[in-house]
């Protein structure tokens, strides 16, 4: 005889399979039959089984449908709901699935997304009934149906942090007229309204669900944590020192003897006294961070670069410049060849993978950040600037729609459009490199002065009234 969790879980797999199929039918027919569908076995379903207990209040599944690592944001959410002392599931890493690989490119995508339906369904029916899951999107799809469904079964409440939409991405590489484009976009707004409680990360993404999905969401600002701070000298000279093992760029140059001086490009430390200086002859350093993807166009920082070689080989009174840019992808390999095949003499590009450590210390430690991710929907901000930002480095970013709510243009940084003017922007901000005066200092002390709350005052205003609503 099964077993009462078996029975449950059968039911929610053939509920959520049997709404699935009915949906990728009826996506953009404007059906709204399935829902009823839907509601009536899953009400089933949930008079079958809720186990709860004693601990079940302070029970929160934490979910990402990918690489944790790549999810700052969510692991900061985890560590919060810890210090507060909820038991915290982290669930992510969930194995590659393939689908059906014979017959149309759409009979191998519905079945890939059948079978992450039940490899999530058996992973999230196996846990201790949770008060909350509290899931990333994107990637959303299958995980928000998923997810709403175990929350129907087991009495949780759903809540979807909004970080961009799913569907913006998917176009990135197949038009928004591609039909896997238009059902991921039917399908997000088919589930998305359906999670009792919603977080954004940017006001014009609160104002755009409201508008135009009818969620309700609460804003949640990205804060950089305690680590992004400026880094002192000796710290930095230690990091300097390390990647020089490994990458050119940071090695000394010249034929300097002196056994009781260590050096790098960018700093000395005299070994008897232990005293760090930076090198008054150095290099700026110029940092970008990637994950590679198409949604940020390296292209344009490379060609900002060779025109920037042009302006110190015309005669501009400029520093050379060594350029770390930190990160794995996709597209990684083919930025690498076209960095290789440059004729730059005063522009050194170096491309680390960093230990995660390392990766706050570096930015604490450069004199420039340049940010080139372009939101695909336009209503997400770039993490990566936060943490410069929290370092205290002012950033060059190229604009889209909201990035005013975190670059305030010759305030604390600068936007730019193309290569061009990210060009004229480095040859003005470093035209007084290194001395601390100028522009470039300047947005320093801006950022000094205007360090907002931290993550975790912004998250026990935001979030904690969210998790503890009826």
């Amino acid at each position: 005889m099964a077993t009462p969790g078996t029975c449950t879980t059968i039911l929610a797999v053939f509920a959520l399979i049997s709404a699935l199929l009915i949906g990728f039918y009826g996506a953009g027919s404007g059906v709204t039959w399935p829902v009823v569908f839907l509601t009536a076995v899953t009400g089933l379903g949930s008079l079958w089984l809720r186990r709860r207990d004693g601990g079940t209040e302070r029970r929160v599944c934490v979910l990402v449908l990918g690489d944790l690592g790549r999810s700052p944001r969510m692991q900061y959410h985890a560590l919060s709901l810890s210090k507060h002392g909820y038991n915290v599931t982290f669930v992510g890493f969930l194995a590659e699935v393939k689908g059906v690989c014979v017959g149309p490119k759409i009979l191998t995508y519905v079945t890939k997304v059948i079978l992450q339906c039940l490899q999530l369904l058996y992973v999230l029916l196996r846990m201790e009934t949770q008060s909350h899951i509290l899931m990333q999107n994107p990637p959303g799809l299958p995980g928000i149906a998923v997810a709403w469904l175990v929350c129907v079964l087991r009495g949780s409440r759903f809540v979807i942090d909004w970080h961009n939409y799913g569907y913006t991405i998917m176009a990135l590489s197949h038009g928004h007229t591609h039909p896997v484009v238009r059902l991921a976009k039917w399908y997000e707004h088919f589930f998305g309204p359906l999670a009792s409680r919603n977080l954004c990360v940017t006001n014009a993404m609160k104002d755009d669900l409201q508008k135009n999905w009818g969620i309700k969401a609460t804003t949640l600002y990205d804060c950089p944590p305690s680590i992004f701070r400026e880094t002192p000298l000796k710290l930095q000279h230690g990091l300097f020192m390390r990647l020089a093992n490994t990458y050119s760029q940071f090695q000394s140059r010249g034929c300097e003897e002196d056994k009781q001086v260590e050096r790098s490009v960018f700093s000395e430390c005299d070994l008897c006294e232990e005293a760090v200086t930076l090198r008054a002859e150095r290099p700026a350093l110029l940092l970008s961070s990637t994950s590679w993807t198409e949604d940020e166009d390296f292209s344009v920082l490379l060609k900002a670069l060779e025109d920037y070689e042009g302006f110190i080989k015309a005669g501009a009174s400029l520093p050379s410049l060594v350029c770390v840019i930190t990160g794995k992808g996709p597209q990684k390999e083919y930025y690498r060849k076209l960095i290789d095949s440059l004729q730059l003499e005063h522009v050194q590009i170096c491309t680390p993978w960093l230990e995660a450590e390392d990766y706050p210390v570096l930015l604490g430690s450069a004199d420039l950040g340049v940010c080139l991710h372009k939101s695909s929907s336009g209503l997400d901000l770039p993490m990566k600037v936060v943490d410069m930002f929290g370092c205290c480095l002012p950033v060059c970013a190229i604009h889209f729609h909201c990035l005013h709510e975190l670059v305030k243009h010759e305030e604390n940084g600068l936007i730019f459009r193309d290569a061009q003017e990210l060009a004229e922007q480095l040859k003005s901000l470093l035209s007084e490199f290194p001395g601390s005066g100028g522009q470039l200092g300047a947005f320093r002390r801006t950022l000094r002065r205007s360090r907002g709350p931290g993550w975790d005052e912004n998250w026990d205003q935001n979030v904690l009234p969210l998790l503890s609503a009826p």
